[in-house]
């Protein structure tokens, strides 16, 4: 009996997108990443191609985040400095590139100026020669300040800029293309949103081709099941030659997981629940691996831990 040929056949690919830029590109990096180009769903590589593995990015903010201490110590006294974090993840962590966010220019915290962050991306682009990823805090308005300022910054470095919404896209737009980045789109867990954020890049004259979406991220366990949803289907979409939706996806993991009580709080609290020191890291490396199932290109991470356990299980599936 002949066994019928059930394998996907997909018309389109994810694009490829470049990040960081090499001396002889005009950087100053050591090397570039390249996420997407697959032709198949994610380590389905009997049905399509999958050229450029996920990526880890380590998780860097200008401030200590309000994490519980077990976490900040299993990352190190280095957590207190930016620079010197960025450089354990690259050294000790092995991480592709450093994912760094402005928590303290927050207003309703720090309120730090966009002239001090900008100095942090500075500092951070002579400590390591990996490519970068730079976010705001989250305040719109205060981001309109801080992200062009971090972006005169690291001109010509290639970074990935987050992140483009319906409102801010216009700002966005324009210090990337002026000062030659890549833009990551925000849209609520929607995929429609999603869409017309991609809409208004392009009529705005960015190319699709240099955009990573970003459909926000859940922590395991709180809306995770509709985000890995929301991601599947954009790769789905993208795979059946929706050109609007063939982005690579990004997943800021760390920055969730660390939010929720069951990633942060010991066993005073949640009896019979095991120690922190190993459900926390548990917590983000199910959370990551799962992201990775869906689609996720690049994933956003902290715990070193975590970050080991994730590294080990995309060299099994990438094999």
């Amino acid at each position: 009996m002949e066994i019928p040929d059930v394998k996907e056949k997909w018309t389109s690919k994810i694009n490829e997108v470049t990040i960081g830029a090499t001396k002889e590109q005009g950087g100053t990096r050591a090397k570039t990443v390249t996420v997407g180009g697959a032709s198949t769903l994610p380590f389905m590589n009997f049905e399509g191609d999958i050229p450029n593995r996920p990526v880890i990015a380590g998780f860097v903010s200008d401030v200590v985040p309000e994490w519980p201490d077990v976490i900040k110590n299993a990352i190190g006294k280095e957590i207190s400095s930016p620079v010197e974090w960025a450089q354990k993840n690259v050294k000790d962590f092995g991480v592709d590139l450093i994912s760094l966010k402005m928590i303290g220019a927050d207003p309703s915290g720090e309120n730090r100026q966009p002239a001090e962050c900008a100095k942090v991306v500075e500092d951070i682009l002579k400590a390591v020669d990996v490519p970068l990823i730079l976010w705001g805090c989250g305040d719109d308005e205060k981001d309109n300040h801080v992200l062009p300022e971090c972006s005169q910054a690291a001109k010509g470095e290639n970074c990935l800029i987050g992140s483009a919404k319906e409102g801010n896209y216009m700002t966005v737009v324009a210090i990337c293309k002026a000062d030659k980045h890549k833009i990551i789109s925000e849209a609520p867990v929607d995929i429609n949103l999603a869409k017309q954020v991609n809409i208004l890049l392009q009529d705005a004259g960015y190319d699709l081709k240099d955009v990573v979406m970003f459909q926000t991220t859940a922590a395991l366990g709180y809306g995770y099941d509709y985000v890995h949803t929301i991601i599947e289907r954009c790769r789905t979409v993208g795979l059946k030659g929706d050109n609007l939706m063939a982005s690579p996806q990004i997943c800021d993991v760390a920055g969730e997981t660390y939010r929720v009580k069951e990633a942060v709080a010991d066993e005073d609290i949640l009896p019979g629940w095991g120690k922190l020191e190993r459900r926390g890291p548990m917590w983000e490396a199910a959370c990551a691996e799962g992201y990775l199932q869906a689609g996720a290109d690049i994933l956003v991470m902290a715990h070193p831990n975590a970050i080991s356990a994730v590294k080990k299980t995309l060299d099994k599936l990438m094999q």
